[in-house]
């Protein structure tokens, strides 16, 4: 029997946001064509999958009715600690695969396995030789950093700065240190709703010379990116809302 694909299948950006953009106009055609006709499906959350299946159907029929598809939800452990360190055997998920259907790997927002679960999943279809596929779709991280003017050659994601206070304040001189010694550009994240508290630690323990650069809501309508001095940033802080999802980029 032919084996199935593994397909990592992108989401767009607005995931938890009050307001979506079209999904035509972040999604390719390709990409909304091939998800349409999966039957199976790995993923975070079975809900926002079937909510994000719903609107591709309104641009493209299902081969098979929603109530139909096999959904399987990563663990809830897989979450909270990650699965890039092998400690999670994917295997067992990937069944369909091996009986030849293909199966799609999807996340809450953009890519999975990028800044979210799915690695385990990605390693284990290598492991059963079924070829994995990724798809055409949003990156937050990667827009971001175009839009930062920062080095693009020379990067690093670190994903998300402690939360107590002197904690992330030490994080962050290491993460400057790091950036203006090498000029590899530091990306990071943070919870929507402490983006604010995040800028405001960046602002008073960063220099002023280094270079800090914010992307919110990308992909929406509202969305905006800059990229200053720390030195500018204090003397003209955003009045745009910090209120959705938002990559940090610091550099030199």
């Amino acid at each position: 029997m032919n084996q199935g694909k593994l397909y990592l299948v992108p989401a767009p950006l607005d995931f938890g946001c009050d307001t979506q953009a079209p999904l035509q106009q972040v999604m390719p055609l390709g990409t909304i064509e091939v998800a349409a006709r999966l039957s199976a499906w790995i993923c975070e959350n079975a809900k926002s999958t079937r909510a994000y299946l719903k609107r591709i159907s309104e641009l493209q029929s299902l081969s098979h009715a929603l109530q139909a598809l096999q959904i399987q939800e990563l663990p809830r452990a897989v979450h909270k600690k990650g699965d890039h360190a092998g400690n999670f055997d994917a295997r067992p998920l990937l069944l369909a695969a091996m009986q030849g259907h293909d199966i799609g790997l999807v996340s809450e927002a953009g890519m999975p396995a990028i800044a979210d679960p799915g690695s385990s999943v990605v390693r284990a279809a290598h492991d059963l030789g079924l070829q994995v596929v990724a798809l055409s779709g949003p990156m937050s991280l990667m827009l971001a950093l175009a839009s930062s003017g920062l080095n693009g050659q020379n990067f690093a994601f670190v994903g998300y700065l402690p939360q107590d206070g002197g904690e992330r304040a030490q994080r962050i001189r290491e993460l400057e240190s790091l950036a203006l010694k090498t000029g590899q550009t530091q990306l990071f994240i943070e919870t929507p709703y402490r983006n604010a508290a995040l800028l405001q630690a960046l602002l008073q323990t960063l220099q002023g010379n280094t270079r800090l650069a914010l992307s919110c809501g990308l992909t929406l309508e509202q969305a905006w990116s800059r990229s200053a001095q720390v030195s500018a940033w204090k003397r003209d802080k955003p009045a745009a809302p910090l209120d959705l999802p938002t990559v940090f980029c610091l550099g030199r």
